[in-house]
């Protein structure tokens, strides 16, 4: 974190190789939460590049008091945005596999994750988002609701509900098995 925090630093002054250092540590990881939106890996892409470059040129507005990360997850959800403005269009491919987990039973886990991802594509875009921000990529509520421009307890709430919807799912999923 103190790292990032020269990083930035360096970046605002106009060093390029701050900026790349600051791209190296959060492009993989973008990208990532990125694809969970788009089975198009070209467009995924696409949005992650044209958040570094708007990352880039606005380095000097970032205000440090919320993470890089966030701000740069912000730029990056408002690129998808402007895309696709359309309901329905944000899908989870179901094709993406983890390479980092070691399962005992390799096809069962999977099947079980294609579960999930159609679970998660069920929810609609706010709960499966702040579901994602908060559970996989770790950010609290007020870095949510600063990211999406939505209140904190409008996260906490979205994130409740989208718990409360894969449970129920799991539930049904448990009595008909």
């Amino acid at each position: 974190m103190k790292d990032e925090q020269i990083w930035v630093s360096k970046a605002k002054e106009g060093n390029q190789r701050a900026f790349q250092q600051l791209y190296d540590a959060h492009v993989e990881p973008l990208f990532r939460f990125m694809r969970q939106y788009s089975k198009d890996s070209f467009q995924v892409e696409d949005w992650v590049q044209r958040a570094f470059i708007k990352a880039y040129k606005n380095i000097g507005s970032y205000n440090a008091t919320a993470r890089f990360s966030t701000w740069l997850y912000t730029i990056a959800l408002n690129e998808m945005r402007t895309d696709f403005r359309r309901p329905n269009l944000f899908l989870i491919d179901s094709s993406i596999q983890n390479e980092n987990i070691n399962y005992q039973n390799e096809d069962d886990s999977f099947i079980w994750v294609d579960i999930m991802r159609q679970w998660l594509e069920e929810l609609g875009e706010s709960k499966r988002t702040v579901f994602l921000l908060y559970e996989v990529e770790g950010y609290s509520h007020a870095e949510i609701a600063s990211m999406l421009n939505i209140g904190e307890s409008a996260s906490r709430t979205l994130l409740h509900r989208a718990k409360y919807f894969l449970k129920s799912r799991w539930e049904a999923e448990e009595k008909s098995a």
